[in-house]
């Protein structure tokens, strides 16, 4: 695997809120969080840019809503935002993709004639998914770190439930499947850019 010098890491809404197991319910892959650092880390170190997203949700109830404590980021993430020695962009948004959040993040990375983008973070099958498909069908090259994202068990129409891990699951199969994006692991993309 080949990762370009200016290949840039969408960390998508690793925000306090989805630790509210009232609210969103049984997840999966406990491991993320220690690989979502682990890129961000590895990202810094490299001098490559790092794209923080945070989600601001319109719904009243909602974890993420702004005001509220679950709106910020994790600790850890907090801790290494403005660490590392490459670009840096904060942005916003109130849907699932980053590609519609402010400031424009397409136009960043065109900007900086990024190519090549990685995604991590929650949840996999919704806004990280969302965001990766964007990226596919806007020409990016896009890896998605599978094992530094999670989701929540999930009802759907006529009560349709699918656990966690299948819902991740189909999010890898959709995506690499597609052609949206190639699914990885963490520790093959932080190898990559050692």
């Amino acid at each position: 695997m080949e990762i370009a010098e200016n290949a840039a890491l969408v960390v998508v809404d690793v925000q306090q809120g989805f630790e509210e197991e009232a609210h969103w319910g049984p997840r999966n892959n406990p491991e993320a969080d220690r690989n979502i650092a682990a890129l961000i880390d590895a990202w810094q170190a490299g001098g490559r840019p790092v794209v923080f997203v945070r989600h601001d949700s319109p719904k009243p109830d909602s974890p993420l809503r702004e005001g509220w404590a679950g709106n910020a980021f994790k600790e850890y993430v907090e801790e290494r935002r403005g660490r590392g020695t490459g670009p840096e962009l904060f942005l916003t948004k109130s849907v699932n993709s980053a590609f519609y959040g402010t400031p424009d993040l397409d136009a960043w990375l065109r900007a900086a004639e990024v190519r090549q983008i990685v995604v991590a973070g929650i949840q996999t099958n919704m806004c990280a998914e969302t965001t990766a498909r964007m990226g596919g069908n806007l020409g990016y090259e896009v890896f998605f770190a599978l094992d530094a994202t999670y989701t929540f068990d999930t009802v759907g129409p006529w009560g349709w439930k699918l656990s966690a891990e299948e819902l991740s699951r189909a999010t890898a199969v959709t995506l690499h499947g597609g052609g949206f994006a190639k699914v990885v692991r963490s520790e093959e993309l932080v190898a990559a850019v050692k």
